[in-house]
């Protein structure tokens, strides 16, 4: 691959996800071509323009249904002929006809050790079951919640002080090293996916994917 394989980002919110994923990319082989989110006044699309990134919004509210929004945002995302769609707190649920259409190159990270914690509020969740770890997890976006391929995962182990909000914390930053590595292994190629069956430099890896931990995920290659 090269430094051409181009990313398109869908937020909803203040962008901090993107900012790390921007941050990144003069290091790693892939490119923010566009930034588009439901919400106009989003802070991440003045983070994209500063840096340069063309982007656009498309409010969700002009638009009778899920699938006629989402129809219109297809042809908004395919005028930037991405290679790769990442979901970057991006808040919608997307329709069957979306994800279809994308499907094997689009992308999104849950704060989460997949399948563990579909959902909403996964820190509280990770603490009423007592979970001895908890992370985040890159996976392929599928027509179910949460339940695509699962690329990578970064791990922590819950101390008896963590609270949801310090778990939170803790993930977030991990989540700014994971995501935008993950993107650059899918863009060089050491990531691939066939048949839902997730490879690293062609070698098969389990169902919860390449697993790094919390004290070496900055430095890990």
């Amino acid at each position: 691959m090269t430094d051409n394989y181009r990313v398109v980002v869908l937020l909803s919110g203040s962008g901090t996800t993107l900012q790390a994923i921007l941050d990144r990319q003069e290091q790693y082989c892939y490119q923010v071509v566009g930034v588009l989110s439901n919400r106009p006044d989003a802070h991440g699309l003045e983070r994209a323009s500063k840096a340069g990134v063309d982007t656009c919004s498309l409010d969700h509210k002009r638009f009778s249904s899920r699938e006629s929004f989402d129809l219109e945002l297809v042809k908004r995302i395919d005028e930037f002929k991405p290679d790769l769609v990442v979901l970057a707190g991006y808040m919608r649920i997307l329709s069957r006809a979306f994800v279809k259409h994308y499907q094997g190159k689009l992308i999104n990270i849950h704060p989460s050790l997949l399948p563990r914690h579909k959902g909403l509020n996964t820190y509280q969740s990770a603490l009423d079951a007592g979970d001895k770890e908890h992370g985040t997890s890159v996976h392929y976006v599928t027509e179910e919640l949460d339940s695509g391929s699962v690329v990578m995962q970064a791990t922590l182990d819950i101390t008896d002080v963590d609270t949801a909000k310090t778990l939170e914390q803790r993930v977030k930053v991990m989540e700014h090293h994971l995501y935008p590595k993950a993107i650059d292994w899918i863009a060089s190629g050491r990531i691939t996916i066939q048949n839902d069956a997730i490879s690293l430099d062609k070698k098969p890896l389990g169902p919860q994917g390449y697993r790094i931990s919390e004290k070496s995920i900055a430095t890990a290659n």
